[in-house]
């Protein structure tokens, strides 16, 4: 049975461009039984949709599953990768460099705990 499609979901397109920045599975291991696309559109589906885990839809992978996928991930900086993959690839298209050609630092002391904070802005330079 196929399941339901979401307005979430990764089209083809965006899953071939994904699909090389996941990390494999460890050797030696069982082999993952777990569509990594599905785990991906069940990820997008509950940050786009703000609901909690154990409210994903039942067409997901089990959401036990899903979740520590998203934390294995976030450990191990699968989602900077995204982004930044993805951010290069739009600025490519948009003619510039993938990489931005001036960066903007402004630190200030902030009477948080004791801990100083600093903001840092990323900005093209016009020549």
């Amino acid at each position: 049975m196929e399941r339901k499609s979401y307005p979430t979901d990764l089209t083809d397109m965006e899953w071939e461009i994904l699909a090389p920045l996941i990390p494999p599975a460890k050797e030696g291991g069982h082999p993952p039984t777990t569509d990594m696309g599905e785990i991906c559109n069940a990820i997008y589906y509950h940050l786009k949709t703000g609901c909690q885990w154990n409210m994903l839809p039942g067409d997901f992978p089990p959401r036990s599953t899903v979740y520590s996928y998203y934390r294995k991930w976030q450990g191990h900086g699968v989602w900077e990768k995204f982004n930044h993959t993805l951010g290069g690839q739009v600025r490519s298209k948009l003619g510039k460099s993938t990489q931005p050609t001036a960066l903007a630092v402004d630190s200030q002391s902030v009477k948080t705990d004791q801990k100083k904070g600093m903001c840092m802005v990323l900005t093209d330079v016009k020549r």
